[in-house]
C-alpha cells in the first residue's frame, strides 16, 4: 500500500500478504526447530547446529557476477570501511556524465555483522545487478567494546557523505542516491534519512527491510500476536533481550543521549519532510510492529511511503542465500530505486 502520491505502488504482488503462519521455505523447515530453547548460553554445538539447518542456503542462489573493491570513507571516528559493488553494464549517465548511487547497510542487532554476511554481500551484488548503479556497502563499527550510539549512525552518515560526493569512483549526483538497510541496518539507513532532511541533503529515498525504529518497540497488534504464538521458541527474543541491545547501542544514559532521534528514527518529534520511503516487513517477526508503526507515523506527516509484508516469513530472510523471498524483496528494492532515482 502506498500513502501520499498520486501514482500506483511500485510494487505489486499476487495473492494476500499476510497468511497466519509461517509459510514458502521456512515453512517447509520450521520443524527443525522443535525442542529448541530460546537463543542463550545454554546453546552447544549441537543445538547451533540443528537450528543452522533452518537458514540453509537454497539452490540455485543464483547471484549475479559484479565486480567488488574494498575502500574506506574518511569519518570522525576515523575511516570506515565500506564495499563498492559495480555492475558490470552500468546504467546511463545523465548529461553531465553522472549516474545515481545506492548506499546498503546490514544488520545484526547492532552488535554483529560485517560485508561478507549474505545479508550484506547478496544484497548488494543484486541491488547493483538490478539498478545498473554502484552500491556501497557499509562495515560500520558495531555496538561492542565500549561503542555507544552516534558512532554507528556517524559512520553510516560520513559513507552516505562520501558517496554523495563521488569518492567510491564514478561521478555522482549527490540528489540522486538512495539509502537503505535490514533490522539494525535498517534503522541506520532510516537516521541517515532523517539527518540528511535535517542537513538539508536528503536521500532520494529510503528502502528498509523489517526495521527496528522505536524504542520501547510497539506491542504487537492482535493480529500480529497470534502469528508470533504460532512460533517455536526459538524465534522469539528472550523477555528483556531489546533492552539489553539497547543499552548496547546508547550506553548507560539509553533515552537522555544527544540526538535520540538519530538513534531510533521512529521516536523523532517529527517526520515531516523526511524522504520518500519503502517498507518491507515479515509477516512473522516481532519487529514488524516497529516497521508498521514507522510507516504509519510517516504516511500521518505526509511523506510518501509505501509498505508491503512478505507473507509467512520470518525474520532475516536476506541473510538466507537463494531463499526466493529474500529474491524477490531484492527485486522489489531495485524496483523502488529504479523509480526514485530515475
Amino acid at each position: 500500500m502506498r500513502f501520499n502520491s498520486p501514482d500506483d505502488p511500485v510494487v505489486v504482488t499476487e495473492g494476500p500478504e499476510k497468511v497466519g503462519c509461517v509459510a514458502g521455505i521456512h515453512g517447509e523447515r520450521i520443524h527443525v526447530l522443535d525442542g529448541l530453547p530460546q537463543r542463550g548460553p545454554e546453546w552447544t554445538p549441537a543445538v547451533m547446529a540443528q537450528a543452522d539447518r533452518y537458514d540453509l542456503p537454497v539452490e540455485p542462489v543464483d547471484l549475479p557476477e559484479v565486480a567488488r573493491r574494498d575502500a574506506a570513507a574518511p569519518g570522525p571516528h576515523g575511516d570506515v570501511p565500506v564495499r563498492v559493488y559495480t555492475p558490470h553494464e552500468l546504467a546511463a549517465p545523465d548529461a553531465a556524465g553522472r549516474r545515481g548511487a545506492v548506499v546498503w547497510i546490514h544488520g545484526g542487532a547492532f552488535i554483529f555483522g560485517d560485508l561478507d554476511t549474505a545479508e550484506a554481500d547478496h544484497t548488494a551484488a543484486r541491488l547493483a545487478d538490478a539498478t545498473g548503479l554502484p552500491v556501497v556497502s557499509v562495515d560500520y563499527r558495531l555496538a561492542v567494546d565500549g561503542v555507544t550510539h552516534p558512532v554507528p549512525h556517524d559512520d553510516c552518515w560520513a559513507a552516505y557523505q562520501w558517496v554523495r560526493a563521488g569518492g567510491h569512483g564514478l561521478p555522482t549526483d549527490p540528489a540522486r542516491v538512495a539509502v537503505g538497510g535490514g533490522s539494525a541496518g535498517a534503522c541506520l539507513a532510516a537516521s541517515v534519512g532523517l539527518h540528511g532532511r535535517d542537513a538539508g541533503q536528503a536521500p532520494a529515498g529510503v528502502f528498509l527491510a523489517y526495521p527496528l525504529v522505536h524504542y520501547p518497540l510497539p506491542g504487537p497488534s492482535v493480529e500480529l500476536a497470534a502469528v508470533l504464538s504460532t512460533l517455536p521458541p526459538v524465534l522469539l527474543g528472550p523477555e528483556g533481550e531489546n533492552d539489553a541491545l539497547m543499552a548496547q547501542l546508547l550506553g548507560p544514559e539509553l533515552t537522555g543521549v544527544e540526538h535520540f532521534d538519530y538513534a531510533m528514527p521512529g521516536n523523532a518529534e517529527s517526520l515531516t519532510g523526511y524522504p520518500r520511503t519503502y517498507i518491507e516487513n515479515c509477516e512473522a517477526d516481532e519487529l514488524r510492529a516497529s516497521g508498521e508503526r514507522f510507516a504509519e507515523q510517516l504516511a500521518q506527516a505526509g511523506v510518501d511511503v509505501e509498505q508491503h509484508t512478505v507473507p509467512g516469513e520470518t525474520h532475516g530472510h536476506l541473510s538466507v542465500p537463494g531463499l526466493p523471498t529474500a529474491k524477490a524483496t531484492c527485486a522489489h528494492f531495485a524496483a523502488f530505486i529504479g523509480d526514485v532515482l530515475r
